[in-house]
C-alpha cells in the first residue's frame, strides 16, 4: 500500500488535535492584564502541549519520509500512536485548571510516556517492513534520544506525587531537547 492516506490522515488527526486544544482556552473574566493571571497556568500548559504535538508532526513527517509503503501492521502501529496523541487536549486541560496537582500533572506524563512507546513502535514496525538496511533504520540507530526521553516521563510521573513543578519542568526539558533539531533523516538524504 501507498503512504500518501496514512501521512494525510495523520495530519488530519494532528490539526484536530491542536484545534482541541486551543478551543480548551478561555477568554479572561476581565478586561486589564490582571484578568490574565488565572489564565498562566492554563496558557503555560497549552503551550507545553502545542509544541508537544508539533514536535510528534515534524517526526512523523520525517519518519514517514522515509518510507515507500506501509502495511496493516503501519495502520495499526499509526492509529495506536494517534490515540495518545489525542489525549493530549484532555489531559492538558486537566493539567493547566489544576495548577500542577499531582494526578493531573502524572497523567499528563502518562500521556508522554504512551505517545512515545506509540511512536517506538511505529518505527520498528517500519524498519521491520523496510528492513534494517533501509534509509530509516540507519537514521534511527540505537534511538538514544528517546530511550532517555521515556527514562524521563517515567521519573516525572513518579515525582508528580512528591513535586509536580519538577515533573513539568522534566517535561519542559524533553520537550526543549526534541526542539533541537534531529537531522539524522536529513542528512541521509543530504547525502
Amino acid at each position: 500500500m501507498g503512504k500518501g492516506r496514512v501521512e494525510a490522515f495523520s495530519d488530519g488527526v494532528i490539526a484536530i488535535i491542536i484545534t482541541i486544544m486551543v478551543l480548551e482556552l478561555k477568554v479572561p473574566d476581565g478586561f486589564d492584564l490582571a484578568a490574565l493571571r488565572p489564565l498562566i497556568p492554563v496558557l503555560l500548559a497549552y503551550v507545553l502541549s502545542f509544541i508537544y504535538v508539533g514536535l510528534y508532526w515534524n517526526n512523523h513527517h520525517h519518519l514517514f519520509h522515509t518510507v515507500q509503503k506501509v502495511n496493516g501492521a503501519v495502520l495499526w502501529a499509526n492509529l495506536h500512536l494517534l490515540f495518545w496523541l489525542s489525549l493530549l487536549p484532555a489531559v492538558t486541560h486537566w493539567a493547566g485548571e489544576n495548577h500542577l496537582a499531582s494526578w493531573p500533572t502524572a497523567m499528563y506524563g502518562v500521556v508522554l510516556f504512551m505517545a512515545a512507546i506509540a511512536y517506538f513502535i511505529l518505527t520498528q514496525v517500519l524498519i521491520r517492513q523496510h528492513g534494517k538496511d533501509s534509509t530509516l533504520a540507519k537514521a534511527v540507530g540505537n534511538d538514544f534520544k528517546g530511550k532517555v526521553s521515556v527514562v524521563i516521563y517515567l521519573a516525572a510521573i513518579a515525582l508528580a506525587f512528591v513535586a509536580p513543578w519538577v515533573s513539568a519542568a522534566l517535561y519542559t526539558l524533553a520537550a526543549a531537547w526534541w526542539i533541537v533539531p534531529d537531522r539524522r533523516i536529513e542528512h541521509l538524504f543530504e547525502a
